[in-house]
C-alpha cells in the first residue's frame, strides 16, 4: 500500500514562497506548521504499522491535522495577496 504524503510543501506546492516565507518571519504560522508537520509524521508512522493506535486515536489525529491544515492555508492565502 503507497501511503500519500500529506507534508505541506506536497499539499499545496503552489505555495512554496510563502511557506518559507511564513515560516521564517511569522512565528504564529511557525508554531503551526511545526505542530501540523509532527502530527503528520505520527499519523504517517501509524499508517506504517510503527505505531499500534486505536482507530478513534488516529481518526482524532487525522482531524487535527486536517483543522491546522486548513488554518495553514489560510494564511498562505492572505499571504499570496499581500505579496
Amino acid at each position: 500500500m503507497t501511503l500519500e504524503k500529506h507534508d505541506l510543501h506536497h499539499e499545496f506546492p503552489e505555495f512554496t514562497d510563502e511557506i518559507h516565507h511564513l515560516k521564517m518571519n511569522d512565528n504564529h504560522f511557525a508554531r503551526l506548521f511545526a505542530e501540523y508537520h509532527d502530527i503528520d509524521q505520527e499519523v504517517h508512522r501509524i499508517e506504517q504499522g510503527v505505531e499500534n493506535t486505536s482507530d478513534e486515536y488516529l481518526e482524532g489525529k487525522k482531524k487535527e491535522r486536517l483543522n491546522l491544515k486548513d488554518n495553514l492555508f489560510i494564511m498562505l492565502k492572505k499571504a499570496q495577496v499581500t505579496a
